[in-house]
């Protein structure tokens, strides 16, 4: 059996809780559709979700998205760009305390890489399941760079790098390309026993080591 109980659990949990009442009473209604958006994405699932619903949660009217939003895909980009800054700034708070050019912080953000796969999951598919695939934002491609871009800093200080060599960027890619399908087989319960029993940490652990070395 599978062993997750040093996921960070530091992700946005959801309620499916009316949002938006008190936001658009402030004049916040952007950001009440924002949450009403992404609560509807992890409730009901990336495919289902509409703009009708978002409207309800939010307490709005049919025709108030359409003043902040030209569509349906620029509220669903909306909500991935801002699951992307939380993923960051999760990433980057999982560092706090661990020492510099350490592998434990390698472990750290694959630890926090895991725990938003699994507590956003409805965001991660938005963001790897096709959807950004066919979307010309560059804000996109930016924010992928810079989530990856923790990664390769990290990669380099454990080896001795001043800046991101062509060695540095295989080695991140290798760890990226093992902790994102990880992420992916441990929605399975059926795919992720095949593993047999495991403590994700010390899995992760020793892959970063491994990688590093």
């Amino acid at each position: 059996m599978t062993t997750t109980k040093n996921i960070s659990t530091t992700g946005t949990q959801f309620e499916g809780q009316p949002v938006g009442k008190k936001a658009y009473h402030h004049g916040d209604l952007r950001a009440a559709l924002i949450e009403a958006t992404r609560q509807l994405v992890e409730s009901k699932g990336p495919d289902s979700f509409s703009v009708s619903d978002a409207c309800r949660l939010a307490g709005v009217s049919t025709a108030a998205p359409y003043k902040h939003f030209k569509d349906k895909t620029e509220m669903l980009v909306a909500v991935v760009l801002e699951g992307m800054q939380r993923h960051r700034a999760n990433m980057l708070a999982a560092l706090e305390g661990i020492p510099e050019a350490s592998p434990e912080r390698i472990t750290a953000i694959g630890m926090e890489y895991v725990a938003f796969a699994l507590n956003e999951p409805g965001i991660f598919r938005l963001k790897f399941g096709g959807f950004t695939d066919r979307i010309s934002d560059p804000r996109l491609e930016e924010g992928g760079q810079q989530s990856f871009g923790i990664l390769l800093s990290e990669v380099a200080k454990c080896r001795g790098e001043t800046g991101i060599t062509e060695d540095v960027r295989r080695r991140g890619f290798l760890l990226w390309s093992f902790v994102h399908g990880l992420s992916f087989i441990l929605h399975n319960q059926g795919l992720a026993d095949k593993g047999g029993e495991f403590d994700l940490h010390d899995l992760l652990e020793d892959v970063s080591e491994r990688m590093l070395s």
